[in-house]
């Protein structure tokens, strides 16, 4: 008898921590369980039903190299993330998705990853809506008003990319989903586009009367006795990312902790973001040993950075996320 109820204990337990997350409780969920199953559909054509993102608690982390997943987008949904990044290569008239130019396919492509699975999501989540100038929600049931962020890193040149980029964002644009600036102040809308990479800033001067893609600034010349004076360009009529690499911005931390003057760095770099309404994000922040990038995950998250670049998304969703 008592042997028994030992095993059905922990039986008990192993749902508890394994199976339960297994079973599908929202639409994104379910999308990523029956992926690639025999009856599935596509996720770009699916009609979701009331409970697209029930349950999914939003969390400032941000996807990196999202298009690596199994399920570009709905992985990150999944956990929670509010950010996502896609590498964009122009290739024949078409910006298609890879870490590098050997990892392209055709049908990798920005509109068939990300571009057509979150107009038909947000189309969904936003119906009926018979006046287009109500704003829109977002993906997250628990908070509509929380932006998507899509972050677009260009690898070839940037002037050329630019105009293919803004083009596939018009079934977005043209159904108000995007945020944008219309000269005089930031709007906010369900998905947030920021171009990095090759991205050209010259374009963000000249076009100041309406922006829906915004520069993703460096963080690390905002702050400091040796910031450029050009660090005035970037606000929130131009910018809403402020990011740097972690090693060449902190450094590498000192026996497997950040000293005081490594936080104190970062302190003024994400106040500085902050004080510009930009959201502060560091990119290559070390993932291993798992300890110090808990550390750092720690440190930045206290220090109120905009938004965590990670890999782990589980481990990120399952964080505390109290500055």
């Amino acid at each position: 008898m008592l042997t028994l109820v030992i095993v059905l204990s922990a039986l008990s337990v192993y749902y508890i921590l394994y199976l339960r997350r297994l079973i599908p409780h929202n639409d994104i969920q379910r999308i990523i369980s029956s992926w690639a199953s025999p009856n599935s559909s596509d996720p770009e054509t699916k009609h979701y039903p009331t409970g697209f993102s029930k349950g999914i608690i939003p969390v400032p982390c941000h996807s990196h190299n999202d298009y690596w997943r199994k399920i570009p987008l709905y992985d990150a949904l999944a956990a929670g993330c509010t950010g996502v990044e896609a590498d964009v290569w122009l290739r024949n008239n078409d910006l298609l998705i890879g870490h590098s130019a050997s990892s392209l396919t055709a049908s990798r492509s920005l509109i068939s990853l990300y571009i057509d699975a979150l107009v038909s999501s947000l189309s969904y989540q936003n119906q009926p809506r018979p006046d287009a100038s109500l704003n829109a929600h977002g993906i997250f049931e628990i908070d509509p008003n929380v932006s998507l962020t899509l972050l677009v890193d260009i690898k070839t040149d940037g002037p050329s990319a630019l105009p293919f980029v803004s083009d596939q964002l018009e079934p977005l644009r043209s159904r108000g989903f995007l945020s944008h600036s219309n000269g005089s102040a930031f709007v906010p809308g369900p998905v947030t586009v920021v171009g990095t990479g090759n991205m050209p800033f010259d374009h963000f001067l000249s076009n100041r009367s309406h922006r829906d893609i915004f520069f993703d600034a460096p963080l690390a010349d905002l702050w400091g006795e040796d910031a450029p004076s050009t660090r005035t360009q970037f606000n929130t009529s131009t910018s809403y990312y402020a990011s740097a690499s972690f090693a060449a911005a902190i450094g590498k931390p000192w026996h497997g902790i950040l000293t005081p003057q490594q936080v104190e760095v970062i302190r003024g770099q994400v106040r500085a973001a902050s004080a510009k309404g930009l959201k502060a994000r560091y990119w290559d922040t070390p993932s291993w040993p798992i300890g110090l990038r808990n550390h750092i995950w720690d440190v930045l998250v206290k220090e109120g950075v905009g938004m965590l670049n990670v890999d782990d998304l589980v481990s990120a969703s399952e964080r505390q996320w109290v500055a």
